[in-house]
Protein backbone atom coordinates (compact mmCIF):
# COMPACT_ATOMS: atom_id res chain seq x y z
CA UNK A 1 0.00 0.00 0.00
CA UNK A 2 1.29 3.74 -0.97
CA UNK A 3 0.96 6.23 1.80
CA UNK A 4 1.67 8.93 -0.77
CA UNK A 5 -1.32 11.25 -0.34
CA UNK A 6 -1.61 14.85 -1.06
CA UNK A 7 -1.31 15.54 2.43
CA UNK A 8 2.74 14.38 1.86
CA UNK A 9 5.01 10.88 3.57
CA UNK A 10 3.68 9.10 6.26
CA UNK A 11 6.06 7.51 8.62
CA UNK A 12 4.64 4.53 10.69
CA UNK A 13 6.55 4.32 14.02
CA UNK A 14 6.58 1.46 16.98
CA UNK A 15 6.27 3.29 20.31
CA UNK A 16 7.96 1.35 22.76
CA UNK A 17 8.98 3.55 25.68
CA UNK A 18 7.23 1.34 28.55
CA UNK A 19 9.10 -0.72 31.08
CA UNK A 20 7.34 -3.96 30.72
CA UNK A 21 7.34 -4.51 34.20
CA UNK A 22 4.39 -6.77 34.51
CA UNK A 23 5.34 -8.63 31.52
CA UNK A 24 8.99 -9.87 33.02
CA UNK A 25 10.54 -8.88 29.78
CA UNK A 26 10.90 -6.39 26.56
CA UNK A 27 7.33 -6.69 25.39
CA UNK A 28 8.64 -6.02 21.64
CA UNK A 29 10.92 -9.04 21.47
CA UNK A 30 8.16 -11.45 22.79
CA UNK A 31 7.62 -13.80 20.33
CA UNK A 32 3.93 -14.81 18.79
CA UNK A 33 3.55 -17.37 16.46
CA UNK A 34 7.39 -17.63 16.60
CA UNK A 35 7.94 -14.09 14.83
CA UNK A 36 8.92 -10.92 17.47
CA UNK A 37 5.92 -8.72 17.91
CA UNK A 38 8.27 -5.58 17.01
CA UNK A 39 8.65 -7.52 13.35
CA UNK A 40 5.01 -8.26 13.08
CA UNK A 41 4.49 -4.61 13.21
CA UNK A 42 7.36 -3.49 11.52
CA UNK A 43 5.47 -5.53 8.46
CA UNK A 44 2.34 -4.39 8.23
CA UNK A 45 3.13 0.00 9.07
CA UNK A 46 5.81 -0.82 5.97
CA UNK A 47 2.71 -2.15 3.94
CA UNK A 48 0.86 1.15 5.02
CA UNK A 49 3.55 3.84 5.62
CA UNK A 50 6.50 5.57 3.45
CA UNK A 51 8.89 3.98 6.38
CA UNK A 52 9.26 2.65 9.37
CA UNK A 53 11.13 3.63 12.84
CA UNK A 54 11.06 3.26 16.28
CA UNK A 55 10.82 5.02 19.56
CA UNK A 56 12.59 3.48 22.06
CA UNK A 57 14.33 4.17 25.57
CA UNK A 58 15.84 1.19 26.74
CA UNK A 59 19.42 0.40 25.38
CA UNK A 60 19.37 -2.62 25.30
CA UNK A 61 15.64 -3.27 22.96
CA UNK A 62 16.91 -0.55 20.63
CA UNK A 63 20.33 -1.85 19.75
CA UNK A 64 17.95 -5.53 18.98
CA UNK A 65 14.98 -3.78 17.20
CA UNK A 66 16.41 -3.69 13.62
CA UNK A 67 15.13 -0.15 13.21
CA UNK A 68 15.99 3.31 12.81
CA UNK A 69 15.22 4.50 16.71
CA UNK A 70 15.35 7.52 18.79
CA UNK A 71 14.50 7.98 22.56
CA UNK A 72 11.97 9.92 23.77
CA UNK A 73 12.53 14.48 23.98
CA UNK A 74 10.52 14.88 26.66
CA UNK A 75 10.69 12.75 30.18
CA UNK A 76 7.71 11.52 32.70
CA UNK A 77 5.47 11.59 30.03
CA UNK A 78 4.78 8.19 29.36
CA UNK A 79 3.50 7.06 25.69
CA UNK A 80 2.50 10.76 25.01
CA UNK A 81 6.78 11.80 24.63
CA UNK A 82 6.85 8.58 22.48
CA UNK A 83 4.36 10.26 19.90
CA UNK A 84 5.60 13.79 20.67
CA UNK A 85 9.50 12.40 19.65
CA UNK A 86 7.90 10.25 16.75
CA UNK A 87 6.25 13.65 15.42
CA UNK A 88 9.45 15.72 15.52
CA UNK A 89 10.76 12.77 13.71
CA UNK A 90 8.32 12.90 11.38
CA UNK A 91 8.46 16.78 10.65
CA UNK A 92 12.47 16.34 9.96
CA UNK A 93 12.21 14.00 7.33
CA UNK A 94 8.86 16.56 5.97
CA UNK A 95 5.90 14.13 6.67
CA UNK A 96 2.88 15.11 7.03
CA UNK A 97 2.29 12.98 10.26
CA UNK A 98 2.96 9.75 11.84
CA UNK A 99 0.73 6.29 12.20
CA UNK A 100 1.94 5.18 15.80
CA UNK A 101 1.59 1.61 17.21
CA UNK A 102 1.64 0.03 20.14
CA UNK A 103 4.80 -2.15 20.42
CA UNK A 104 2.96 -5.14 22.30
CA UNK A 105 0.19 -5.26 20.19
CA UNK A 106 0.45 -8.20 17.66
CA UNK A 107 -2.31 -8.22 15.88
CA UNK A 108 -2.97 -4.83 14.33
CA UNK A 109 -4.32 -5.11 10.70
CA UNK A 110 -2.61 -3.64 7.34
CA UNK A 111 -5.87 -2.67 6.35
CA UNK A 112 -6.69 -0.53 9.31
CA UNK A 113 -3.43 1.08 9.20
CA UNK A 114 -4.04 2.21 6.25
CA UNK A 115 -7.40 3.29 6.81
CA UNK A 116 -5.72 5.73 9.03
CA UNK A 117 -3.67 7.00 6.38
CA UNK A 118 -6.43 7.41 4.16
CA UNK A 119 -8.72 9.17 6.01
CA UNK A 120 -5.77 11.62 7.08
CA UNK A 121 -6.09 12.84 3.59
CA UNK A 122 -9.05 14.98 4.48
CA UNK A 123 -6.79 16.69 6.46
CA UNK A 124 -7.44 15.66 10.24
CA UNK A 125 -4.62 16.59 12.46
CA UNK A 126 -5.88 12.79 14.35
CA UNK A 127 -7.37 9.73 12.80
CA UNK A 128 -8.30 7.41 15.97
CA UNK A 129 -10.10 3.97 15.65
CA UNK A 130 -12.96 3.99 18.22
CA UNK A 131 -12.87 0.59 20.62
CA UNK A 132 -14.73 -1.14 23.75
CA UNK A 133 -11.68 -0.16 25.71
CA UNK A 134 -12.05 2.20 28.40
CA UNK A 135 -11.01 5.65 26.76
CA UNK A 136 -13.87 4.58 23.34
CA UNK A 137 -10.45 5.00 20.88
CA UNK A 138 -7.39 3.61 20.24
CA UNK A 139 -4.34 6.08 20.75
CA UNK A 140 -2.05 3.59 20.04
CA UNK A 141 -3.18 2.73 16.65
CA UNK A 142 -3.65 6.20 15.46
CA UNK A 143 -2.36 9.36 12.54
CA UNK A 144 -0.83 11.93 14.35
CA UNK A 145 -0.18 15.52 12.23
CA UNK A 146 2.74 17.11 12.73
CA UNK A 147 0.24 19.94 13.51
CA UNK A 148 -0.35 17.86 16.97
CA UNK A 149 3.25 18.77 18.25
CA UNK A 150 2.36 22.44 19.72
CA UNK A 151 -1.01 20.77 21.25
CA UNK A 152 0.99 17.94 23.20
CA UNK A 153 3.32 20.43 24.10
CA UNK A 154 0.99 22.73 25.79
CA UNK A 155 -0.72 19.53 27.71
CA UNK A 156 2.39 18.52 28.82
CA UNK A 157 3.74 21.80 30.13
CA UNK A 158 0.02 21.78 31.83
CA UNK A 159 0.84 17.96 33.67
CA UNK A 160 -1.91 16.09 31.28
CA UNK A 161 0.35 13.17 29.96
CA UNK A 162 -2.94 11.33 28.81
CA UNK A 163 -3.24 9.79 25.75
CA UNK A 164 -6.69 12.36 24.70
CA UNK A 165 -5.24 15.35 27.08
CA UNK A 166 -4.41 17.62 24.15
CA UNK A 167 -7.32 16.22 21.45
CA UNK A 168 -10.06 19.08 21.74
CA UNK A 169 -7.23 21.68 20.72
CA UNK A 170 -6.59 19.65 17.32
CA UNK A 171 -9.18 18.58 14.76
CA UNK A 172 -9.91 14.76 15.46
CA UNK A 173 -11.69 12.12 13.39
CA UNK A 174 -12.80 9.19 15.13
CA UNK A 175 -13.47 6.04 13.00
CA UNK A 176 -16.97 4.79 14.47
CA UNK A 177 -17.13 0.98 15.99
CA UNK A 178 -18.64 -0.29 13.39
CA UNK A 179 -16.47 0.68 10.80
CA UNK A 180 -13.71 -0.46 12.74
CA UNK A 181 -15.41 -3.96 13.13
CA UNK A 182 -15.08 -4.08 9.21
CA UNK A 183 -11.27 -4.70 9.80
CA UNK A 184 -11.49 -7.50 12.43
CA UNK A 185 -12.22 -8.40 16.25
CA UNK A 186 -11.41 -4.82 17.80
CA UNK A 187 -10.74 -7.62 20.74
CA UNK A 188 -8.11 -9.06 18.82
CA UNK A 189 -6.29 -6.03 16.67
CA UNK A 190 -5.98 -4.28 19.67
CA UNK A 191 -4.96 -6.81 21.92
CA UNK A 192 -2.16 -5.75 24.40
CA UNK A 193 0.74 -8.07 25.88
CA UNK A 194 0.30 -6.79 29.20
CA UNK A 195 1.33 -9.86 31.11
CA UNK A 196 2.26 -13.87 30.37
CA UNK A 197 -1.57 -14.46 30.53
CA UNK A 198 -1.81 -12.27 27.25
CA UNK A 199 0.98 -13.73 25.92
CA UNK A 200 -0.37 -17.61 26.08
CA UNK A 201 -3.66 -15.47 24.87
CA UNK A 202 -1.99 -14.37 21.30
CA UNK A 203 -0.79 -17.91 21.14
CA UNK A 204 -3.95 -19.00 21.40
CA UNK A 205 -5.00 -16.87 19.16
CA UNK A 206 -2.80 -17.79 15.97
CA UNK A 207 -3.24 -21.39 16.67
CA UNK A 208 -6.93 -21.12 16.00
CA UNK A 209 -6.23 -19.46 12.68
CA UNK A 210 -6.74 -22.02 9.63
Amino acid sequence: MNSRRAGGKVLGVIIAGGTSSRFGSPKALARVGGIRVIDRLAEALRAACDDVVAIINDAGLAHTSGLPHRADMLHGAGALAGVHAALLWARERDCSGVVAAGSDMPFLPVSLLGELVTRSAAGHDIVIPASDGPRGVEPLCAFYGVACIAAIEDAITRGDTRMIGFHQHVAVHRIPLDDVRAFGDPAVMFMNLNTPADHEAAEQIVREVP
